[in-house]
């Protein structure tokens, strides 16, 4: 290919929009059922469902289990948590139980049974449909054909307010007499928790072990692992806890299959593997190490190991990244999995001596991928990476770190603009994106994103920044924005735009900011915050927290309704420091253009509040645009949107940039 010289952010690409809405979205909540794999895809032409997928072991390509509009998706904290569980049966199939998003019931399916189809377990929801915020909801299933049951986590909603709720372990029967007569359920603890994940039971099934923990802790501050003994009526007697507690989060636990009790905890400050000693004796770690091997619970049922039946335990583990490695409980080794993924997501499945898991690579997508741990040899089990555009198109990460003034190290991933067959003009110095995950207990993946690569591909460079409270750099990292939240992560970007310019990496004058939900409270923040004054051309915003005290009171779901008191301070500070941080108190001080995004249906960050920004914006205000999205709520899922919501943000971008881009559009003025 000739190269030809052009100004960054006008170079042609392959990757449009509609492409990058297309593979949108990732596998997820993969398990093993027997020799079968099950996971949930995304589906973003078909409306953001999630469909259901089965890859048995005659090796028949995978396939989905149900067709639309069946979604497999939970509600369980509004962020969800595992949907589905099955048990393999001598004859007759597995036996699947599973949750449908659109009604929040609990269903029963027999997929090698003549004419299969679902059949309700649990009640449709006394409150009303889970999109208007009551009802019943169910995560993190374990079916027990033997006892007749599935034992799951159940989400109830008492009353009209987001935090009128309350969370048990449940026993539902597998016969459906439930689906009519909610007191058919057996509640297994009570309420003592205000959360909960599903039980693991021990494989003599005479135990149960799960998490708990209660307000105003989030999962990443402080869990307790309590423990059971299982009754032979069916009911946990003697509950305790064996470990964990307010300044200690233990985010995983699982049976060994010679019976002991494995959880990752972060007592060392670092999210480490531990056996437990079910009589409160010291826990033993089994590889201490400065990595972490487990991350935030924003779901439940995360797994970030997964025993195998001969003894080791297969593990995700690193620091930022994580790696798959093959860890001998016993003496401590850690072997890691061959191949080129740099990427593991935590949803781990043993199958016999191989795991199977979901990973990418800066140069691919996620596949489902296979370790056998007797050969050491791995390869692409199913939904192998196929390149939709000639894969010289996409970017090649930089792994960096930027030093503050005051000695802090910031992770990075840099992207500089690449494109096989455009280079700019001597001289000329590229656009930036500083892009600022969620969470804010999240982490930039360093796996190929076509997102990212629709930008770089066209002249302008992306830079993911780990600020201060990201995970995946132990404790002292993620507390460094314990009451800090709009202080720590607005300066780490600000240092990080900083630094590109004054290295010569970017160009000063046209380094935007942009991100989503916690993200997107860092990047409004960046507008009027004195710490980045000056720093960015332009913000584009989606479904963002931009009043601290209004998202506090009643402005949101229940999981995090007490998160400020971490990220902000004690709720008797929060209306002072809602008024020196909350973007909806400085909209007078905004400079420069902004593209303001957010879905309609969202419980987690309200359209109320950007609503509220937008009419406080200054009418003599610099260009702004407000773009809304019926049907969409935290994240968008829908092909449509992220088609509208790309092509808004590069007309943005156009605009301030400068760029001559005849392909792309003008952005719609005003709110």
């Amino acid at each position: 290919m000739v190269t030809v010289q052009a100004p960054y952010g006008t170079w042609p690409s392959p990757i449009d929009a509609e492409l990058v809405a297309t593979h949108d979205g990732r596998p997820d909540h993969l398990g093993a059922v027997g020799q079968e794999v099950w996971w949930t895809a995304p589906r973003p032409d078909e409306g953001g469902r999630r469909a259901w997928m089965r890859f048995t072991a005659d090796g028949a390509a995978p396939a989905p289990a149900l067709p639309a509009p069946w979604d497999v998706r939970s509600r369980v904290i509004e962020y969800g948590g595992c949907p589905w569980a099955g048990a393999a049966r001598p004859s007759g199939g597995p036996l699947m139980v599973f949750v449908h998003h659109a009604d929040q019931r609990l269903y029963r399916f027999e997929p090698d049974q003549p004419g299969a189809s679902p059949h309700p377990l649990t009640p449709l929801s006394p409150l009303g449909p889970p999109s208007a915020g009551g009802g019943l909801r169910w995560a993190d299933p374990v079916v027990l054909p033997e006892r007749g049951e599935v034992w799951c986590v159940l989400e109830e909603f008492t009353g009209p307010a987001p935090t009128d709720v309350r969370r048990v372990l449940a026993a539902v029967p597998l016969d459906g007499s439930a689906a009519q007569d909610r007191d058919a359920v057996r509640e297994l603890t009570p309420d003592t928790h205000h959360f909960v994940t599903g039980p693991r039971i021990s494989p003599d099934g005479r135990h149960a072990a799960w998490l708990a923990w209660d307000h105003p802790r989030m999962p990443w501050d402080g869990t307790e692992l309590r423990l059971a003994e299982v009754g032979g009526d069916g009911w946990l007697e003697s509950a305790r806890t064996v470990l964990g507690g307010p300044r200690e989060s233990v985010a995983q636990t699982e049976w060994a299959a010679d019976g002991s009790l494995l959880a990752v905890s972060d007592r060392s400050g670092w999210w480490n593997l531990y056996r437990v000693d079910p009589e409160n004796g010291p826990p033993l770690s089994l590889c201490p190490r400065a990595e972490e091997f487990g991350d935030a619970l924003w779901q439940i049922g995360r797994r970030w190991f997964v025993p195998l039946p001969t003894g080791p335990l297969a593990v995700l583990h690193g620091r930022g990244p994580k790696s798959l490695g093959i860890l001998d409980p016993e003496g401590g080794e850690l072997v890691d999995a061959p191949g080129p993924w740099t990427e593991w997501s935590p949803s781990l499945a043993a199958v016999g001596s191989r795991v199977v898991g979901i990973a990418a690579s800066p140069r691919s997508g996620c596949e489902i991928v296979e370790l056998d741990t007797c050969t050491g040899h791995s390869r692409v089990l199913a939904e192998p990476h196929r390149d939709p555009v000639d894969p010289a198109y996409y970017p090649e990460p930089l792994i960096r770190a930027f030093n503050r003034p005051d000695g802090h190290s910031v992770p990075v991933h840099v992207y500089p603009p690449h494109h096989p067959g455009r280079t700019a003009p001597d001289g000329e110095l590229p656009p930036y994106v500083i892009r600022v995950h969620g969470g804010p207990t999240g982490r930039s993946p360093l796996a190929l994103d076509l997102e990212t690569a629709y930008f770089t591909s066209r002249g302008i460079g992306v830079a993911d920044v780990d600020y201060g409270g990201s995970t995946g750099y132990g404790r002292a990292y993620r507390e460094r924005l314990r009451e800090q939240w709009g202080v720590v992560d607005v300066e780490d970007c600000a240092a990080v735009a900083r630094a590109l310019a004054e290295e010569g990496t970017a160009d000063r004058a046209r380094i935007a900011v942009r991100g989503g939900s916690a993200g997107g409270w860092t990047a409004a923040v960046s507008l009027v915050a004195p710490a980045a004054e000056g720093v960015y051309a332009c913000a584009v915003i989606s479904y963002p927290v931009l009043d601290l005290a209004g998202w506090a009171d009643s402005g949101t779901h229940d999981f995090e309704s007490r998160y400020l008191e971490s990220l902000v301070g004690p709720r008797q500070s929060l209306p002072a420091r809602s008024r020196e941080r909350s973007p909806v108190h400085g909209t007078d001080r905004i400079s420069v253009p902004f593209l303001l995004m957010q879905g309609l249906d969202d419980v987690i960050c309200p359209p109320a509040q950007s609503e509220r920004f937008m009419r406080l914006m200054p009418p003599d205000g610099p260009a702004h645009a407000y773009l809304t999205f019926e049907g969409e709520g935290h994240g968008f899922r829908r092909a449509e949107t992220i088609v509208r919501a790309l092509e808004a943000e590069m007309a943005l971008y156009r605009t301030v940039f400068g760029l001559e881009r005849p392909d792309v559009g003008t952005l719609p003025a005003g709110g």
